[in-house]
């Protein structure tokens, strides 16, 4: 078993060992046991309140790296015509405590059918997609770097 420790910030493509793909929920969770293919169980024992980024690379103790990186998963995709009805869709979402990914662009949530039916009822346009999910870490997490 290969036992993950710590989140380095630097290593070059031929320094890693494997990759592992997490769902958005998944990269919240810092000490647990995984076997991501057949043949290499990992552990994940990382400090807790860690939030994991696609692309970060973390480290065994002994020198082994593997890369993080975002797994595709079902999410709502929140697009409109009006800036300002995004902002208002982000701040009804937010008075929720839904994860959210934050862009210019678009807003992206876990699919929830209550929300999504209260995002329509708003005007917004909501399309069910499968892609990597990026939600905010909060202003007051002990990771709040951004690799997407």
């Amino acid at each position: 078993m290969l036992t993950l420790i710590q989140r380095i910030s630097e290593t070059t493509p031929s320094d890693l060992r494997h990759t592992l793909p997490l769902t958005a929920e998944e990269r919240t969770r810092c000490r647990r046991h995984l076997e991501p293919e057949p043949g290499l169980s990992l552990y994940l024992n990382l400090p807790r309140g860690t939030v994991l980024q696609h692309g970060d690379i973390l480290v065994s103790a002994e020198g082994d790296r593997v890369q993080i990186l975002a797994k595709p998963e079902p999410v709502l995709t929140v697009t409109a015509h009006h800036p300002l009805d995004l902002l208002r869709a982000a701040y009804h979402l937010g008075n929720r405590h839904v994860p959210l990914e934050v862009t210019q662009d678009y807003l992206r949530l876990s699919p929830d059918p209550v929300l999504q039916d209260m995002l329509h009822h708003m005007g917004l346009h909501v399309h069910p997609d499968t892609v990597p999910f990026h939600p905010e870490t909060g202003a007051y997490g002990s990771s709040t770097h951004h690799a997407h």
